[in-house]
């Protein structure tokens, strides 16, 4: 299993980045990103420390792990700066926090995290068509999400994809060890959208192609 889009008690999560990691690994995980929220207050930080703890838990365990950001209510104007400033500082995957239908996120965030270039657009909400064809032409990825009240627009996010040719990736957005993915739940997830096997096998794939630009 393959997760891009976690966090650590550097930002909201409730595990240290080892203990995150430790638990993905039990849990049957090849790879795990771990992408706190971050702004211009706490960029820098977060990423040094996910850099140093990334390095050392790939030098002793069998687990890919991928330091990353989740830029989170940023401006609008920001969304650039701040990306490229992330991807100079050692972050392998930028997510973008999307207009999530559970949060007061700015009108327009989508847009601009998609013209920013993130690699991965959170939990988009009621994501335009106009946007979703953005995405796509930019190779942005839309997130279908496990998290619980982000997941609430997943259905149109899967359908405004089919649409546009937008590509999906399937994350948890896991705050704490009971989020992570097991086989069971990762199916129910997709199960819920679709049963048709290679939708299906298509999305979990973009994962693997997100993990083998990283490596």
């Amino acid at each position: 299993m393959i997760d891009l889009h976690t966090h650590s008690i550097l930002s909201d999560g409730v595990l240290i980045p080892s203990e995150l990691a430790r638990r993905a690994l039990v849990a049957g995980y090849e790879a795990i990103a771990i992408t706190d929220h971050v702004d211009h207050s706490n960029i820098e930080a977060v990423i040094s420390g996910l850099v140093k703890a990334s390095e050392a838990l790939n030098k002793y365990w069998d687990i890919f792990v991928i330091p990353g950001v989740e830029i989170t209510h940023a401006p609008l104007e920001a969304f650039e700066e701040l990306t490229e400033y992330a991807r100079e500082r050692g972050a392998k995957i930028v997510v973008g926090h999307g207009e999530s239908p559970v949060e007061p996120v700015i009108e327009g965030t989508n847009k601009a995290a998609i013209l920013a270039g993130v690699d991965i657009l959170a939990h988009p909400g009621s994501i335009t068509e106009e946007d979703a064809t953005l995405a796509k032409e930019k190779g942005v990825y839309l997130e279908i999400t496990a998290r619980g009240g982000h997941s609430d627009k997943n259905e149109h996010v899967f359908n405004i994809a089919g649409k546009t040719g937008a590509s999906l990736v399937l994350n948890t957005d896991s705050h704490a060890p009971g989020d992570l993915f097991s086989i069971e739940k990762r199916e129910e997830v997709l199960n819920s959208l679709t049963s048709q096997a290679d939708i299906k096998a298509s999305i979990l794939c973009n994962s693997e192609k997100i993990l083998a630009k990283v490596k």
